[in-house]
């Protein structure tokens, strides 16, 4: 039989959501498994909360990211124009590599994906090691004397930063503005925003020219010859577009795991106790904490492009859906005991998450951010053995915005 979700739609900044997304979206999971929603009074959207729903709008040709392809209304357009952003503007956030489908998302991906394949981020492995080694030096000088360190500034988001932007081509004293525009695109600060993207856009244009005039050994190097050798491949648009998305992307997601984790790991000594006694045991922590302490809790807006059946309810043909991977990550029909961190977790079918999405756009950088993860967290606690937080658990503060779980700041002493 058919259902439809509860009448009074879910608002996305509701305190509870914000402040314990754990159990808010748990709460909505139980409730139903298909929910309608809103935000900043935006049109509504459906919440697909259980884990065999969001695979399935994840891994289901009938769901687009494009919301050309489905027909239906673009909710991306509302919010960008509450966050103060100009259409011209907004077109370099919402037209890009991962808003596409079809052949125009193949064509995208192929152009990029040769710089994470499986192969090209091992080799990159010895760089990210370098990387850490540094950035733990510069630790143990700064907390020297039990000085507390944020962990956040000073190693959670310059180790993967300074590899996405080596990798893409953005040169060092560039680096930080990337990290200031990068917060500022996720605070969804009205004031902010509109000038982060502005000046980005701005800033990739003339890396691109800059390229065109002196090529390097980067991937930004290699879009450009690509354009060249075949004009029809890549507008200067998607160019810049794909920038933006790699390098955002490339590292918010993976400096908010690494924060994540080191405050779960710290709370857990037994399973900290655990990965000491193994260090072979890293890479499948890596995915148990993606799954219960990844920063990304909503996907990317999928849109129904026909009506589907999820959950006893329709989604109607156009609708757009959010996937909420906090609750499905959680979700006991799929994990035994869901909410415990267990590093010798098994994983199941797959990586046993959904944390970096399932399908046709599952994350292109997943292989380099696991690494990137791995190394830290493994580098940071062999270091120091003594590492703990400053300040008492419950004053860490969290950026609290839907969808992105980060702390703001992770004092830490131990160095």
């Amino acid at each position: 039989m058919t259902t439809t979700p509860v009448s009074e739609p879910v608002d996305l900044f509701a305190p509870d959501l914000l402040s314990d997304p754990y159990a808010g979206y748990a709460r909505l999971r139980e409730q139903a498994p298909v929910l309608t929603a809103s935000m900043m009074g935006g049109p509504p959207m459906w919440l697909v909360t259980r884990y065999a729903d969001v695979r399935t709008v994840l891994t289901d040709p009938r769901f687009a990211n494009d919301p050309a392809t489905a027909g239906g209304p673009d909710i991306r357009a509302a919010l960008m124009a509450k966050l103060g952003l100009p259409d011209e503007m907004a077109d370099y956030l919402a037209q890009n590599i991962l808003n596409s489908d079809g052949a125009d998302h193949t064509r995208l991906r192929k152009l990029v994906s040769r710089a994470f394949t499986v192969r090209r981020v091992s080799e990159l492995r010895p760089r990210v090691e370098e990387i850490a080694a540094t950035l733990l030096d510069d630790l143990a000088a700064a907390g020297a004397g039990g000085t507390p360190v944020d962990l956040v500034e000073a190693f959670s988001y310059p180790l993967p930063i300074t590899v996405i932007c080596e990798l893409v081509g953005i040169d060092e004293p560039e680096r930080a503005q990337w990290h200031r525009w990068g917060r500022d695109l996720s605070g969804m600060d009205r004031d902010a925003m509109p000038v982060a993207l502005r000046e980005m856009v701005a800033h990739v244009q003339d890396m691109i020219a800059r390229r065109r005039a002196e090529p390097a050994d980067d991937l930004l190097t290699a879009l450009v010859q690509a354009q060249e050798d075949d004009g029809d491949r890549l507008t200067d648009k998607e160019m810049v577009t794909m920038v933006i998305a790699l390098v955002i992307a490339g590292h918010e997601t993976t400096a908010h795991l690494v924060s994540n984790a080191v405050l779960a790991l710290l709370s857990r000594p037994d399973q900290l106790d655990r990965l000491r006694a193994d260090d072979t045991l890293w890479p499948q922590a890596v995915h148990e904490l993606m799954r219960l302490r990844g920063p990304v809790q909503i996907l990317q807006t999928r849109y129904a492009v026909s009506d589907v059946e999820l959950g006893g309810t329709t989604v109607p043909a156009g609708a757009p859906v959010q996937a909420v991977v906090v609750s499905a990550n959680t979700d006991p029909r799929e994990f035994a005991d869901p909410d415990r961190l267990d590093v010798e977790r098994e994983a199941g079918r797959g990586e046993g998450h959904l944390g970096f999405g399932q399908g046709a756009h599952y994350c292109l950088g997943a292989a380099l951010a696991r690494q990137e993860a791995e190394v830290a967290l493994r580098a940071l606690f062999t270091r120091f053995p003594d590492l703990r937080p400053a300040v008492p658990v419950e004053e860490i503060r969290f950026v609290e915005r839907p969808g992105f779980r980060r702390v703001e700041a992770l004092p830490l002493t131990g160095f």
